[in-house]
């Protein structure tokens, strides 16, 4: 099979879809690999290193997307990209396409088949392409939290840690899951005060256990996000329904309760966001004031930090890029039930039942799309 890597045009992002080392085991592999100039050169993956491992260095986006038969990506195709795309190929990528009806309806029109990485399951019903990027998205909300609590940057002048004979911020984490967990991870090693509220009482004897009792583990109903939450220096959004929109658990006149000055890091972002006043922001202009409240809501967080989020997304892709390559896409699919339910968008057909109730599209089951 001939896969494509394009360069990622959305705002400030630098991750790009394949390592070197990815490229050199699907060329192992007898495949065809080619990546647009310069894909990787931002984060030290230049064009020799992809030459070197076998891959052919193409001129522009346009060559990706005429002759590849999978375009593996890390970002959402922008517009531009979605009217690129061909009945017969492969798109592998991120989507997240619920909040999202304009990208959605560019690739119906394609009829390529969209695999979405954060609909991909495991047999632990966990979303494993999703993982790392939650990872390291939690780490970095507490650390992007931290750097706008300043008061340069429009936050109350807390130090997350603070010092001897003063208190540490409050930071309240609503949910419990990949997101939160490593935004407790840091903001413990930062020696903040530390809660985390979620549904799943389960989910929070594990984290109770996991971190010694040291972070305080609250059932999440409306009366606790508005206490905990109006209390805190910094609040993380790091709640997940698979493939939906986000729920907005955060209302407007909650927002306007906060500290003066108080950060929200709604992580929730790429699925529309967890609090009614949140829209995505980019690297470029990351923040916004809401009610006296820093609004960091940056859609590529990881991209921040793009080295790293691209070799951590590598080691969970490659095996299904190996496995869509050797096998072709219908087989693929129909072979790996975990695989067939990242499949979003199948030759103008919706086959994620959480994206067609959200933007209101005919559902059609994975195996029926696929004949």
């Amino acid at each position: 099979m001939l896969v494509g890597v394009p360069k990622e045009i959305k705002n400030h992002e630098y991750r790009v879809g394949l390592t070197p080392a990815s490229v050199n085991e699907l060329v192992n592999h007898g495949h065809q690999v080619m990546v647009e100039t310069g894909a990787g050169a931002k984060i030290g993956f230049d064009d020799t290193q992809y030459s070197a491992a076998g891959a052919e260095i193409v001129a522009n986006q346009d060559a990706v997307f005429d002759a590849a038969e999978m375009i593996v990506k890390v970002k959402e195709p922008q517009p531009c990209e979605c009217k690129k795309l061909s009945r017969d190929q492969i798109l592998f990528t991120y989507l997240h396409l619920a909040p999202d009806p304009q990208q959605t309806e560019l690739l119906v029109e394609s009829g390529a088949s969209c695999i979405a990485y954060e609909t991909v399951t495991d047999q632990y019903n966990s979303l494993p392409l999703l993982a790392p990027m939650s990872e390291v998205a939690g780490r970095l909300s507490i650390i992007e939290g931290a750097h706008h609590m300043m008061v340069p940057m429009g936050g109350r002048g807390m130090l997350i840690s603070g010092v001897p004979g003063t208190a540490p911020a409050k930071v309240a984490i609503i949910g419990g899951g990949v997101v939160g967990y490593n935004a407790a991870i840091m903001a413990l090693g930062l020696n903040a005060d530390v809660s985390i509220l979620d549904i799943n009482v389960n989910r929070l004897r594990q984290i109770y256990s996991d971190f010694g009792g040291k972070v305080r583990c609250i059932y999440s109903t409306k009366s606790a996000i508005s206490e905990y939450c109006t209390e805190a220096d910094l609040v993380v959004g790091a709640i997940l329904v698979p493939g939906a929109s986000a729920v907005k658990l955060i209302k407007r006149e909650l927002v306007s309760a906060m500290k003066e000055g108080a950060v929200l890091a709604d992580v929730a972002i790429d699925q529309g966001g967890c609090a009614e006043t949140s829209h995505a922001t980019t690297h470029e202009k990351p923040t916004y004031v809401v009610d006296g409240v820093v609004h960091y809501c940056v859609a590529n967080m990881p991209g921040a930090v793009a080295q790293t989020s691209t070799v951590a997304l590598n080691n969970v892709t490659l095996p299904f890029v190996l496995t869509l390559a050797n096998k072709g896409c219908k087989q693929a699919l129909l072979d790996d039930q975990h695989l067939r339910n990242g499949l979003n968008v199948h030759q103008g057909m919706i086959t994620c039942e959480a994206v067609a109730e959200a933007l209101d599209y005919e559902f059609v089951e994975a195996t029926k799309a696929l004949g």
